[in-house]
């Protein structure tokens, strides 16, 4: 009797100590924290790889995966772009100085024959890739992480859609964009909300009327956009009515000026001259306004990049807009120029 007390007595010792132990174990296992879960979830999905990306990260995006934020674009803007890498005035295609300086990488240092956007690999950026700058990344495209990891583009529809119109980019070409906030724990029901109070959506259409988030474009490229001429007339703009700033979405603002303004009559966009004196007319209205005033939602003209004085103080026959007037006989043509004449060859 005492030897079967006594083996009961070790078997309840060993079993206690065997739940101590167990206990110990899971005491020291502490619970996922969400850069563990996302990073396991990212193990078990690949396709979610941008889940913990964090504010300002440099993350490698294929173009066709990025989801827009906005419903249209200034299609002249692209016809631009489009002209200069396709019509072959440039001694160096400026696509790859375009896509050097989306990258964080300045411009392009060499590039051969062979090089295309397509394959990085075939040229090299003047800044080399871990040595970039606090204002190398400046001016780099930037992107939202919503749910399921997904990519949503707040500044860059026209440049990723100008290389995904490109005969050797397209949708397969690779680009890196700069995370603007991640907000992938946010369910869908909230996360719009979240994108609109921070001004990193455009949901209006061509003519001001509000969008619901599931009509945007699935993807970039043109044909998934509506053209917003009056967008396009601004780009036209820049450096002679006002400068480019980073506030996301800044020339649908001054857009919705114009076109509710009625501040420029209707132009012929297939004519040079025509096309001149609407921007003219534009870019002093918008200089007229003074930096006080209101543009559209609130934000005034000095929120939105005005100008002190029409073309930076120069003559008409100077400055910005005295390289925006030449004819695209010249060897240097202006920005108007190359997109008209790209309309013209390609029936647009």
């Amino acid at each position: 009797m005492v030897k079967t007390s006594s083996v009961r007595a070790r078997w309840v010792a060993a079993v206690a100590g065997l739940m101590v132990s167990l206990s110990s174990t899971v005491a020291l296992t502490a619970p996922a924290t969400a850069d563990t879960d996302c990073a396991t979830t990212q193990r078990h999905n690949p396709a979610a790889k941008y889940l913990c990306a964090k504010t300002n990260d440099l993350v490698d995006v294929r173009i066709g995966d990025v989801l827009p934020t906005q419903p249209s674009l200034g299609y002249d803007e692209v016809y631009y772009k489009l002209g200069r890498y396709t019509l072959g005035k440039d001694t160096v295609n400026k696509k790859f100085d375009d896509w050097c300086e989306s990258n964080g990488q300045v411009s392009a240092a060499t590039v051969t024959a062979a090089s295309t956007l397509r394959n990085s690999a075939s040229f090299t950026c003047s800044v080399a890739i871990g040595k970039e700058t606090t204002e190398s990344i400046a001016n780099m495209k930037t992107v939202v992480i919503g749910p399921g990891g997904k990519l949503y583009l707040t500044d860059g529809h026209h440049t990723l859609t100008s290389f995904y119109e490109t005969p050797d980019a397209g949708a397969d070409t690779h680009i890196r964009l700069k995370v603007l906030g991640n907000l992938s724990a946010q369910p869908m029901s909230t996360f719009w909300d979240t994108m609109q109070k921070n001004g990193w959506a455009w949901l209006k259409d061509v003519n001001g009327r509000t969008i619901k988030p599931a009509q945007l474009p699935k993807s970039v490229g043109l044909a998934n956009f509506a053209n917003d001429k009056y967008r396009g007339l601004l780009y036209f703009g820049r450096d002679i009515g006002y400068s480019q700033n980073s506030l996301p979405f800044q020339e649908f603002y001054w857009g919705a000026w114009v076109r509710d303004g009625k501040a420029v009559p209707d132009w012929n966009a297939k004519d040079l001259t025509s096309y001149l004196s609407a921007v003219e007319t534009m870019t002093r209205a918008q200089v007229a306004l003074g930096a006080n005033g209101v543009v559209a939602e609130g934000k005034t003209a000095g929120d939105l990049g005005v100008l002190s004085a029409w073309n930076a103080g120069s003559a008409a026959t100077a400055g910005e807009f005295a390289k925006l007037s030449k004819p695209y006989s010249d060897a240097k043509p202006g920005k108007l120029a190359y997109a008209i004449e790209y309309k013209a060859r390609n029936g647009k």
